[in-house]
């Protein structure tokens, strides 16, 4: 793995979903992480569920983070929703984190 995606892994590792105390990376969140030339990011991310209370702002801070990292000049971040998000997406770490 190149450095700038691993920047943009932990970057992401400092974002919470709000109503589990388990990071997005680990939850499962991010689908796709693809660095183009160096300078764009290309992000796929879902979330829990369509219902979710931070459907606007959790990708916006997606955004943001990654959008910090030294090199990255533009982040497109497209919210997908096929295949859906299931606990079976999750780390183990996360799931020890849940006791699941």
């Amino acid at each position: 793995m190149n450095d700038l995606k691993e920047k943009i892994i932990n970057e992401i590792k400092k974002i919470y979903d709000p109503e589990i105390p388990v990071n997005i990376f680990e939850l499962g969140l991010i689908y796709k992480i693809e660095v183009i030339e160096n300078k764009k990011v290309l992000i796929e991310m879902t979330l829990t569920s369509p219902n979710c209370p931070v459907a606007e702002s959790l990708p916006n801070s997606v955004k943001e983070n990654i959008l910090k990292i030294v090199g990255v000049e533009d982040v497109e971040l497209k919210l997908v929703w096929d295949p859906p998000w299931t606990k079976e997406k999750m780390s183990e770490a996360a799931k020890l984190e849940l006791n699941l």
